[in-house]
């Protein structure tokens, strides 16, 4: 199993488990006590956070598989490839000037 799908599984894991505990706390009673007040937001503040990681991964997922497809449908015409596409780096400006300013 990959990495991507283990955390994955984790990932839902970790957002079913939030859940889970969010609604036994409401379901008990005690999400109308401080304590059970804060537990209630830390359970859904880490279910919030893990789907967010789940839904980042999905979406970077569907990327990946929709840029072979455009890759193929627009191939540049032989003898037009740019220097970032050959290898070397394409020179940018410098972030600061080389200048000595007093």
């Amino acid at each position: 199993m990959s990495d991507r799908a283990f955390l994955f599984i984790f990932s839902c894991a970790v957002i079913l488990a939030s859940l889970g505990a969010a609604i036994w706390l409401v379901a008990t009673g005690q999400a109308a006590y401080v304590d059970g007040l804060f537990l209630l937001l830390m359970c859904l503040l880490v279910a919030f956070a893990f789907g967010l990681y789940v839904m980042f991964m999905i979406r970077r997922a569907i990327e990946s598989l929709e840029a072979p497809a455009a890759a193929k449908t627009a191939k540049p015409a032989s003898g037009t490839q740019t220097k970032a596409a050959s290898g070397t780096p394409a020179k940018t400006a410098p972030l600061v000037s080389a200048e000595k300013t007093e």
